[in-house]
């Protein structure tokens, strides 16, 4: 088997005792973002398997938005990446 090289882990334990690996990464050239993909990127780079700037550039994403995602599930948990739940968990 042929692994190519790559900076950083192949593999974290998530807090919850799961291992994510690259492999559990939304393709690069995703365009529609469910609330599954928007968790598991904010997953790796909370857990280190990518950097932020990795993931900002591998996904071709803005770092706002990215923030955004971050503090959604820093306040509501990862419900309140759906879209269809934004209005509820958006600040007056």
């Amino acid at each position: 088997m042929f692994l190519r090289k790559i900076d950083g882990p192949r593999s974290v334990t998530l807090p919850d005792g799961s291992v994510m690996t690259r492999a559990d990464l939304p393709p690069v050239d995703t365009r529609r973002w469910v609330a599954s993909r928007k968790a598991a990127v904010i997953k790796a780079v909370g857990a280190g398997l990518l950097t932020r700037p990795e993931a900002l550039e591998m996904y071709s994403l803005s770092d706002e938005e990215f923030a955004e995602w971050e503090s959604a599930v820093a306040e509501h948990g990862e419900a309140a990446l759906k879209t269809t739940a934004l209005q509820r968990f958006r600040q007056p």
